[in-house]
């Protein structure tokens, strides 16, 4: 399995920012998606996650209301949909697979995600 985030970039504060996540290696429709970021010297944190159907999303309250999670299981694709962006949003942005059968519908735990992509670099400028 092997996953890859993009579409990060530098945005202004108040910008939008679409990220993706494509997948491989086994049909997507077998996990859970989870997207999480990190600034240097802090630990990864969650941001939202995606049920393996599609059916149902959590957010952090961070970024609720703002950011929509979405996927598309027949082309192997994730989305982090991020509006009125803020510099607290600036970060490294990874996206992850958990396998369904072993974690909750919908987890924004950190450890239950087995299999990670290199992040996207966010910088939301003031």
């Amino acid at each position: 399995v092997q996953l890859q985030a993009s579409g990060g970039g530098l945005v202004q504060v108040g910008g939008s920012l679409t990220l993706s996540c494509t997948f491989s290696g086994s049909p997507l429709d077998y996990y859970a998606i989870g997207w999480f970021r990190q600034v240097p010297g802090k630990e990864r944190e969650p941001v939202s996650c995606i049920s393996y159907s599609g059916t149902n999303t959590a957010y952090a309250d961070s970024v609720l209301g703002r950011f929509t999670m979405s996927r598309d299981n027949a082309v192997n694709m994730v989305y982090l949909q991020m509006d009125n962006l803020n510099p607290d949003d600036t970060a490294v942005y990874y996206c992850a697979a958990g396998w369904r059968g072993l974690i909750p519908d919908v987890s924004l735990t950190v450890n239950d995600y087995r299999f990670w992509g290199q992040g996207t670099l966010v910088t939301v400028s003031s």
